[in-house]
């Protein structure tokens, strides 16, 4: 008779399962006696006996539970292996992160640093470009000492426009005349009318005239700084008696007069 197998798709058992399916039958046939019924009497009364069947089957399964227990250790090892992997993948990550940390703290650092620097220094630019304005813009007397004795836009016939473009201060012939201010000279020399003047561009573009002086001390082109000597005062041109004739312009030429007290009070000077 003919023994068939049903159709579909079948897995042969796993080892494990074959050799404890074979420790089983060897064990079921010692116990019925199968095998030895199989066997011929006095063989098989020689050769198998409850006791040898017994030990085969505990051969067989301590087989199986040593290779159990090795897979359970192996698996263990690398159990133990991936998480010691793990740990050192997550402590480099966190070294890295401290370390970018670390980084960018003292990058800000240094940035803030430098920004503070930047500052100081520009304070001290401010401060330095502040003093020298202050410099500059602080004015002083043409004549020290000296007092106005005809003012701005007086007017007589003894100018030709009919009125002051200037103002005159008191001095002696002879007096030292400086710059009010810090300048270059622009004019020196004979004016005319002025008698022998020289004309200064100050810093800020302003210009300053001296006339009727007796000398000229300085030359075109020439820096000169506040308070420095330039000439000294006379009776020169068109002028009455020794005395010095001051304008304030803002051109080197006649006719662009402002009024010299306020401009010299502007500067810080008091008149």
């Amino acid at each position: 008779m003919a023994f068939t197998r049903a159709t579909g798709k079948h897995r042969a058992p796993s080892r494990l399962t074959r050799c404890g399916a074979k420790a089983v039958g060897i064990a079921t046939l010692a116990t019925t006696g199968v095998i030895g019924s199989m066997a011929s009497p006095a063989l098989a009364a020689d050769t198998e006996t409850p006791a040898t069947a017994e030990t085969g089957l505990s051969q067989v399964i301590a087989i199986e539970g040593a290779l159990a227990d090795r897979i359970d250790a192996q698996a263990d090892a690398q159990q133990r292996q991936a998480d010691v992997a793990a740990a050192a993948a997550k402590a480099k990550a966190e070294a890295e992160a401290k370390a970018k940390a670390e980084a960018k703290k003292e990058a800000d650092a240094k940035a803030r640093a430098a920004a503070r620097a930047m500052e100081a220094r520009e304070a001290e630019a401010r401060a330095a470009r502040s003093a020298e304005r202050a410099r500059l813009g602080t004015f002083q007397l043409p004549v020290a000492g000296s007092y106005v004795s005809t003012g701005y836009r007086t007017g007589g016939s003894l100018w030709s426009s009919g009125s002051h473009s200037g103002v005159d201060f008191h001095a002696v012939s002879g007096s030292s005349v400086v710059a009010v201010g810090a300048g270059t000279v622009v004019e020196a020399g004979w004016g005319g009318a002025y008698g022998n003047n020289i004309v200064l561009r100050m810093t800020d573009g302003t210009y300053t005239q001296y006339g009727h002086l007796s000398s000229i001390g300085v030359s075109v082109g020439q820096s000169v700084g506040q308070g420095q000597r330039i000439g000294l005062s006379g009776s020169t041109g068109n002028s009455t008696g020794p005395h010095l004739h001051f304008e304030a312009r803002t051109t080197p030429s006649y006719g662009s007069d402002m009024d010299p007290l306020g401009y010299l009070r502007a500067h810080g000077v008091t008149v």
